[in-house]
């Protein structure tokens, strides 16, 4: 194997490997004298079959197999014997023309191929004992717990069944069909939904329709979905829902005590505010760490500057644009509406992809250098984790992710950042800082602007358009 490297500019490679006609021979020969133990043909003893004949019958598609596994094998010496190292896979280029190729199949021309890639970039890390944070931390009051309490009674509110039309915050059982021209349409049938008036689950018109109604009434309510409703058979069209009441129930407050307490699975209602308590410092202290990280990641992209592999970035936009296109697209949102334009809007987002690039980049390179592991237990933990958000497909989402490494490397992923994000904290100053609960949570909702720093889930959204019936 002989390798010449043929472009060297910035982070760019390119080696043009060249394995010899006799090294594939001597391969294709071991490989056929193996065969020949195994192989039965007709008109041959078994391990008496020539090799010139096994030449002629597999010859070619042995040789095919030799070739690909010598470029890996030769792709990956090539790439060990350099200092450096790839930033992403080896892009490889192998001879097209078909009579270079069959020349190579039997054996009279040397394999000339050809590697491109991007290094990763050679800098240092800054001394991170210099870096100053200051980590907001809200503390839970009683108060905080009560207001917890009472948010939680109300969301567990008590329907009971009452005479007389129902108004809005009562709680009416329906079965409905909603029809397009006279004719049913997908999604809009259900028997038995209980639905709160004013809780604006279903699309306007509908709710109000039903004020005043009464339990054994059948009412035809005539509603228009919204333009930018995602199911384009049915936005902007005009609708029928032919609806029968079941039940009318008004709201009855629960009283926050024991019994409230148990009814959650707790022994007592003190045992509810202690929970409560635990719960609400928990989630602090996760949105108090968020803040931090944010902070850092922001820090740490403006102290470091130094060339990005083009390929990286590139597919780092991708993703991100996709993502954005796709809110457009399929959630009625606009560049105009968002205060931008389209071109501002993808220079926008390329920033932020060599700010994601940059700070992957950094992350690693801190991590490795400073030996951060993630065990197979935490792996196999945070897994357990995802598996519970799907219940009933348990099997399969555990099969999915076993499976698929690129999958499972997406729950790795986050939890080496995060060991690698400790690590630099814990040598970094850091200082408290009181702030509210409102001052802790502000900024923390996300948005279309790639103005939220959080390196891995920017434009992570969930669209939930469940109850737009």
């Amino acid at each position: 194997m002989n390798v010449t490297e043929t472009t060297n500019e910035g982070l760019r490679r390119e080696l043009k490997v060249v394995i010899g006609a006799d090294e594939l021979e001597q391969k294709l020969e071991k490989r056929l004298e193996e065969l020949k133990d195994k192989v039965q043909l007709k008109g041959f003893r078994p391990g008496h079959v020539p090799k010139s004949h096994l030449r002629k019958v597999y010859g070619r598609s042995v040789m095919a197999e030799i070739v690909q596994q010598a470029v890996t094998e030769a792709s990956q010496k090539a790439i060990a014997d350099r200092e450096e190292q790839p930033a992403y896979q080896p892009k490889i280029a192998l001879p097209e023309d078909e009579t270079e190729i069959n020349k190579i199949f039997e054996g009279d021309s040397d394999l000339a191929y050809t590697m491109s890639f991007e290094v990763i970039p050679d800098f240092e890390p800054m001394d991170f004992k210099k870096l100053e944070l200051e980590r907001p931390v809200a503390e839970v009051s009683k108060a905080d717990v009560d207001d917890a309490l009472d948010r939680l009674r109300k969301q567990n509110v008590n329907y009971v069944a009452k005479e007389g039309a129902a108004k809005e915050g009562d709680q009416v059982t329906i079965d409905f069909v909603g029809k397009k021209d006279g004719e049913p349409f997908e999604g809009g049938k259900a028997e038995g939904a209980p639905l709160v008036l004013g809780s604006n689950r279903f699309i306007p018109g509908f709710e109000e329709g039903l004020i005043g109604a009464k339990a054994g009434d059948e009412k035809n309510i005539e509603v228009t979905f919204p333009e930018d409703y995602p199911e384009k058979s049915l936005a902007g069209q005009p609708v029928v829902f032919e609806v029968t009441v079941k039940e009318v129930a008004g709201p009855e407050d629960p009283k926050l005590d024991d019994e409230f307490a148990k009814g959650l699975g707790l022994e007592s209602l003190e045992k509810l505010q202690e929970m409560m308590k635990v719960r609400l410092e928990e989630d602090r202290k996760s949105a108090s760490r968020m803040k931090l990280k944010r902070q850092m990641l922001d820090k740490l992209n403006e102290a470091h500057d130094f060339q990005l592999p083009e390929e990286l970035v590139e597919n780092e936009f991708k993703a991100i644009w996709d993502q954005v296109t796709h809110d457009i697209e399929h959630h009625g949102k606009s560049f105009e509406a968002e205060g931008t334009t389209e071109e501002k809007a993808k220079e926008e987002y390329r920033s932020l992809a060599e700010r994601r690039v940059r700070l992957g980049l950094l992350l690693s390179e801190v991590g490795s250098k400073n030996e951060v592991q993630v065990t197979d237990d935490e792996v196999n933990q945070a897994l357990l984790e995802r598996i519970r958000q799907f219940p009933g497909q348990e099997r399969e989402v555990y099969e999915y992710y076993r499976n698929n490494p690129q999958a499972l490397n997406e729950i790795r992923a986050p939890l080496y950042e995060d060991k690698v994000i400790d690590y630099i904290a814990e040598l970094a100053k850091v200082k408290d800082k009181k702030v509210s609960a409102d001052e802790l949570y502000e900024g923390m909702d996300g948005g279309m602007a790639p103005h939220s720093h959080d390196h891995d889930h920017d434009h992570d959204h969930d669209h939930d358009h469940g109850h737009d019936h």
